[in-house]
């Protein structure tokens, strides 16, 4: 790994201008440390380029000399993904000045996007064509593009819509040495061999900089409504998956999972909150269901979908917003977990996958085991039910110190993942791999899947100037 010279730092400098290049210590330090605040790094300097062009000359540049680019958009990486080593020989690589809708077609519901748009702007330009971008998640107001095709997202619509994998049409991206991969167009039928669009999504930077990117559009929402439901466990919260997709036709597009404790702990700790049902539930699911802008209120069906389930026996009870205020609320208590699960405590924290049909029967198992082996441990287990992916975390023993995990979360993750993987699922879901699950893909990976991965990045990326440190082990 080489350190900038003096003399490619003048020549980026002169590249990019005082608004793309910096090396000031306080313009770098909001970009040095992770979304959670755990990892930290060090950078020669913060590049900041406002065309494709530009990007294509900072690679080539680099890539004669073996010097190491991190890409970053929004920094909002739960994994470390866009973070620096403390080395200080990489240089940041900000997409975000790349921030311009290029296209926005509503009639061929696409958009063709930079890097540096941001998944809120995006939302906003797609609602006044009548259009929307069906991916969203918490940090839509600072997340990017790149950042979003880069770590293949997901988010609370995958149910219906798919990751970002399948959003993706077309991807222009400059690779490692320097040339331009010039793959908007959004072809039905190519046949060309490998797809490097698709090896470039969920590559966290490590294969390329994904400079914009072709995004499919689906009609904006007319009108939606929005249920809280108790269930028994997992295996019910399952039928009544099954029962409203056979009612509802394709209405459904978030159905969340939610446990009694996670729900209790939000209200207790997050003010404003109260429970949506009379009678507390051991299990609740949260379910959206939408209608196009033409079509009637999905309401009715929704409703009739829900007392079908109670007569036999999926649901106890349910009830269905009001309003928009009251569908909000609901919304509210599922985001507010992660909040509230902070303000309680400790908690080893895992985003994972198994397949969609076993994930109610791992839920107890895997909980119960984890409960056994670790005394004193709670495990509050939610999210997309639908998609095979929940946020699986394990709380501290009360009273314990408050840093239990550095203590044992290791421990306790291993665990977890072990279980996981033994159940044919991965240790990631929708989160990444990043530098925080680097160790743990090395363990549990494969050897099939990690030679792989290793020889990609190798013809692709031989200096390894790409995110070094990051989703590939050595």
């Amino acid at each position: 790994m080489a350190y900038a010279s003096p003399a490619l730092l003048r020549k980026l400098a002169d590249l990019l201008g005082p608004k793309g290049f910096s090396t000031e210590p306080a313009e770098l330090a909001p970009w040095l440390s992770d979304w959670r605040g755990r990892y930290h790094g060090r950078a020669a300097a913060l590049l900041a380029p406002a065309r494709r062009e530009e990007v294509v000359e900072i690679v080539r540049l680099c890539a004669a000399e073996g010097v190491p680019l991190v890409p970053q958009g929004g920094n909002t990486s739960m994994v470390g993904g866009a973070t620096p080593d403390g080395s200080g020989a990489a240089l940041l690589l900000s997409l975000r000045r790349m921030n311009r809708i290029r296209s926005l077609d509503p009639e061929a519901n696409l958009a063709v996007c930079e890097a540096g748009v941001i998944l809120s702007t995006l939302h906003e330009a797609a609602l006044e064509a009548g259009r929307r971008f069906p991916l969203t998640l918490g940090a839509k107001g600072s997340a990017t593009i790149g950042g979003l095709v880069s770590t293949n997202a997901g988010g609370t619509q995958v149910l219906r819509f798919g990751n970002m994998r399948r959003l993706v049409q077309g991807i222009e991206a400059v690779l490692p040495d320097g040339s331009l991969y010039e793959g908007l167009t959004p072809l039905k039928k190519d046949n060309r061999g490998y797809d490097l669009g698709q090896l470039l999504i969920g590559a966290e930077g490590t294969l390329g900089v994904v400079t914009a990117a072709s995004l499919r559009l689906v009609s904006a929402v007319g009108s939606r409504a929005v249920a809280w439901a108790g269930v028994a466990d997992p295996l019910a919260a399952m039928g009544l998956l099954h029962h409203l997709e056979a009612t509802q036709k394709e209405a459904i597009e978030s159905f969340e999972l939610v446990p009694r404790s996670a729900l209790d702990l939000v209200l207790m700790h997050v003010p404003g909150t109260r429970s949506p049902l009379a009678t507390p539930a051991p299990w609740n699911v949260l379910i959206e269901a939408v209608s196009p802008l033409v079509a009637p209120s999905p309401e009715p069906l929704l409703y009739e979908g829900l007392r079908s389930a109670h007569e036999i026996g999926l649901v106890g009870d349910a009830t269905i917003a009001a309003n928009e205020a009251q569908a909000e609320a609901f919304w509210r208590l599922r985001d507010s977990i992660s909040e509230a699960e902070k303000k309680d405590g400790p908690a080893a924290k895992h985003d994972i996958s198994v397949a969609v049909a076993d994930m109610p029967g791992f839920l107890v198992s895997a909980a119960a085991a984890v409960e056994a082996r670790f005394a004193g441990t709670r495990v509050s287990a939610f999210g997309h039910l639908g998609d095979g992916n929940i946020h699986f975390n394990v709380r501290a023993p009360e009273g314990t110190r408050a840093d239990w995990v550095e203590m044992t979360g290791a421990e306790v993750t291993g665990f977890v993942h072990d279980l996981v993987t033994a159940a044919g699922g991965s240790i990631s879901a929708e989160h990444g791999i990043g530098q925080m699950k680097l160790a743990e893909l090395a363990r549990l990976g494969g050897a099939a899947r990690l030679g792989a991965m290793r020889a990609i990045k190798a013809a692709l990326d031989p200096k390894s100037i790409m995110n070094p440190g990051k989703l590939v082990p050595l």
